[in-house]
């Protein structure tokens, strides 16, 4: 259960397991009176605010409330501050574990139960964890909000953890990383790049986690991951769709206000020294259909104001057919069957990374001067301005259509306010975009895409010789 970015094929296959939403919303005081609202003066396409109340419970709990009769409908949204960062190095993939372990049921719902419910009420469901979250969201019919508030609380408060379902759970995740990441062609390129990128750091490993350590994990040491992160001060829940403010006000007080508030949570801090040399490392794998190579470099975390310009500066590099690279190495040389820039940021650390799959017999050497010669045309020359202009179009394009659905709203309410401290970004964030300039984005990839902080890995087709072998 999780959710895929928007990466290329062969990239998602391996990211899925750490997948992040990065959206925004309107603030509202503690009282949960609404606050007045202007819209973006400098939008060029008039987006209606999404207004909401926002309030904590005594026990910590945040709680985030978007009232919309569009359609009969509602959505629940539960973020707990958790992800892989917050494992131990020798216990990695708890994180990813209790989004499973979660479903198993409670002390007052059957194992195998929740899924149950929910379909059984015309809903849907599903979770997901990356480095720094584990999320939880309901889709229902309008009249079933109590339903999701039961079930919600009842994994906060009386979670089984027992050792049935761990073990159903062990196998269960085992399986996903053999399908989704063993066995897959380049599957295992996101923990190599995160390896290499955040070596020495919580970042280093990916929330999938590793077989040793679930498979030596004990169930006291299951319990104590569940007492100490899933607790109300740990933990935002968003309601979005066809309710009474008011009447959902006193529903989340029935469901979750008598839930103990736990201890602080104390959280890793990462620091990287600078990187002073480029990273070459071959990965070989029997499964490897086309040469391909990752070039990736350190970025900001998401909430640093160089977040914009970098998103920018990856659209312009592989943004459609018209971008950069894809002129350049798919169309013009003929060397790469697909070419694609993302940045991945994240609360402590970001990467940005330009992957590109290589058509057969094409050399890796070939594919990685092609991507060396357009960053360094990129950090030479700037954009121009009609390419900043276009990608400040999608970018305006793209917040119009994003916030539609009541379950994509409650999720960037609840992301925004735990790791922006500002649910207002859903009405306010595009501002962020349109005040840069095009200089903006030349100054990010001077500072960013440095000769000595490249790292490169590189999958070799099956039939080639690598160099720096390893698997």
């Amino acid at each position: 259960m999780s959710s895929p970015l928007h990466l290329p094929a062969a990239l998602t296959l391996s990211l899925a397991f750490s997948a992040a939403f990065h959206c925004s919303a309107l603030a509202e005081n503690p009282a949960g009176t609404p606050s007045k609202t202007t819209p973006p003066t400098a939008t060029s396409t008039a987006v209606k605010p999404i207004t909401f109340v926002e309030y904590d419970l005594p026990n910590g709990l945040h709680v985030i409330l978007h009232e919309n009769h569009t359609v009969p409908v509602v959505s629940t949204y539960v973020l707990y501050h958790v992800g892989s960062k917050n494992e131990r190095a020798d216990r990695t993939g708890f994180a990813h574990f209790f989004e499973h372990l979660m479903f198993e049921g409670t002390e007052n719902i059957e194992r195998g139960r929740i899924d149950k419910l929910i379909s059984g009420a015309g809903g849907n469901l599903n979770a997901s964890t990356s480095f720094d979250q584990t999320d939880y969201f309901f889709n229902l019919p309008a009249n079933q909000l109590r339903l999701a508030l039961w079930i919600e609380s009842e994994r906060m408060l009386h979670a089984k953890i027992d050792e049935t379902g761990v073990e159903t759970q062990r196998q269960v995740v085992k399986e996903e990383k053999r399908r989704g990441v063993d066995n897959q062609p380049y599957g295992t390129l996101f923990e190599n790049l995160a390896a290499m990128v955040f070596k020495d750091t919580p970042y280093a490993w990916v929330p999938i986690g590793s077989f040793q350590y679930i498979d030596k994990a004990g169930i006291e040491e299951f319990r104590s991951f569940y007492k100490t992160y899933y607790l109300p001060n740990n933990a935002t829940l968003a309601i979005a769709g066809d309710f009474q403010i008011e009447e959902a006000k006193h529903l989340v007080a029935d469901y979750f206000a008598s839930i103990p508030r736990g201890p602080e949570i104390q959280r890793p801090t990462v620091n990287q020294p600078p990187q002073t040399a480029p990273q070459l490392k071959d990965v070989a794998k029997d499964n490897t259909p086309l040469p391909a190579t990752l070039h990736a470099w350190r970025a900001p975390k998401e909430t640093d104001p160089d977040a914009y310009p970098l998103k920018l500066l990856g659209t312009i590099l592989s943004g459609g057919r018209s971008s950069r690279l894809y002129k350049r190495l798919v169309e013009k040389e003929q060397a790469a069957l697909q070419v694609e820039a993302f940045p991945y940021l994240l609360e402590q650390a970001g990467v940005l990374g330009v992957f590109a799959t290589g058509q057969n017999g094409v050399p890796l050497e070939k594919l990685d001067q092609l991507i060396t010669e357009e960053v360094q045309r990129i950090k030479a020359d700037g954009v121009t301005a009609e390419e900043f202009q276009k990608v400040i179009n999608q970018r305006d394009s793209q917040f119009a259509g994003s916030f539609g659905t009541m379950s994509a709203r409650a999720k960037n309410l609840a992301r925004y306010h735990v790791f922006y401290g500002d649910a207002n970004l859903i009405n306010t964030e595009l501002e962020r975009y349109l005040k840069l300039k095009p200089e903006d984005i030349q100054r990010v990839a001077n500072k960013y895409l440095t000769d000595n902080g490249l790292n490169v890995l590189r999958y070799p087709a099956a039939q080639q010789p690598a160099q720096n072998k390893d698997k």
